[in-house]
């Protein structure tokens, strides 16, 4: 439900998604924190109260910052929001409008980096479907077969070499697995090999772990051609976003074998997974639980919180996004 106590005198901010406790226990008396927690909720949220609101805390992805959420709010000045992708606001009205957006990287590199690495080895080498056969009792009566993929014969490319991205190449080079990377520019101070192209890049690996930004940019940039490119020893890993990879094209080149298997820990349309997908035994699905463990989700409510803070104490906000830089306070 919309609640809150309007204040001519204190911080009006609001916080709009799923409950959280730390968001909700984060501020002191010197705010006042409204919640909605779904779009019923805002629609309810009187507009005496609307017009008051200068910050506003997205605790998920699922609660859009579009430009007509925003323009609700007349005073807005902050808006931050929980995860490291923020493709579900509208950075730009923010910008036009003198709204600052703030995300939560960094605390969960290392965790996502974690999950994208466990995928690849669970996807090579089949670890859900052995985990299956022990449970169904054939163990007892025939060895598991040879898993057809190996981490030891791969060269990994990389679609995105941000902080996660990077984070992930350090640990391929730890398991001595070569590594190369697509951006559109080559990153600074990284000895990998650069490729300006996607398809010349999937020519020459046999792997890509895809963690890019969702968005029109990226919309599906993994498409068709890409996956006929890599070839049917080719093995796609994606921790970004659904959009990024044609879902469509992806089902078709699993099942006619255009390529080897996938591992997908986010989809087109969540949480909504085709049922084709469900049914194959080349792909590994995860229910979008790249940075879900108790530690680092509450670290990122926690900047939340500090981004809020910061830009209310009059010093700049912790995370900036690219589109809505700070210059000064």
């Amino acid at each position: 439900m919309a609640s809150g106590t309007i204040s001519s005198e204190k911080i009006d901010l609001l916080a709009y998604g799923p409950s959280k406790p730390i968001v909700d226990n984060g501020f002191s008396d010197q705010f006042v924190l409204h919640s909605s927690e779904t779009a019923g909720d805002l629609d309810r949220l009187s507009p005496a109260v609307a017009a008051k609101i200068r910050g506003m805390a997205i605790t998920y992805s699922s609660a859009r910052g579009d430009a007509a959420t925003l323009a609700r709010f007349p005073k807005l000045e902050i808006v931050s929001t929980f995860g490291v992708g923020y493709d579900h606001i509208d950075a730009n009205y923010a910008r036009e409008h003198d709204i600052i957006v703030t995300n939560t990287p960094d605390v969960l590199t290392e965790e996502v980096a974690d999950l994208a690495m466990g995928l690849l080895i669970a996807t090579l080498r089949e670890f859900i479907k052995a985990d299956r056969y022990v449970r169904s009792g054939l163990w007892s009566a025939q060895s598991f077969p040879l898993s057809v993929g190996s981490l030891r014969d791969r060269k990994v490319g990389m679609v995105g070499m941000g902080r996660i991205g990077q984070a992930i190449a350090r640990r391929l080079d730890a398991s001595q697995v070569p590594v190369v990377y697509h951006t559109r520019n080559p990153a600074p101070d990284l000895s990998y090999r650069h490729y300006p192209d996607l398809i010349e890049m999937a020519k020459a690996v046999d792997t890509l772990v895809v963690i890019v930004p969702g968005g029109p940019s990226t919309a599906k940039m993994i498409n068709a051609e890409v996956m006929k490119t890599l070839g049917p020893r080719g093995v796609i890993i994606n921790v970004a976003r659904g959009t990024v990879i044609d879902e469509q094209a992806l089902i078709a080149a699993l099942k006619s074998g255009t390529i080897l298997a996938a591992g997908l820990d986010v989809f087109e349309k969540e949480p909504n997974v085709p049922d084709e997908l469900k049914a194959m035994q080349n792909v590994v699905l995860l229910p979008h639980i790249g940075s879900a463990s108790v530690v680092t989700r509450n670290a990122m409510d926690q900047l939340v919180v500090d981004n809020l803070k910061a830009w209310f104490a009059g010093k700049p906000p912790l995370t900036p996004v690219a589109e809505t830089p700070v210059k000064s306070r």
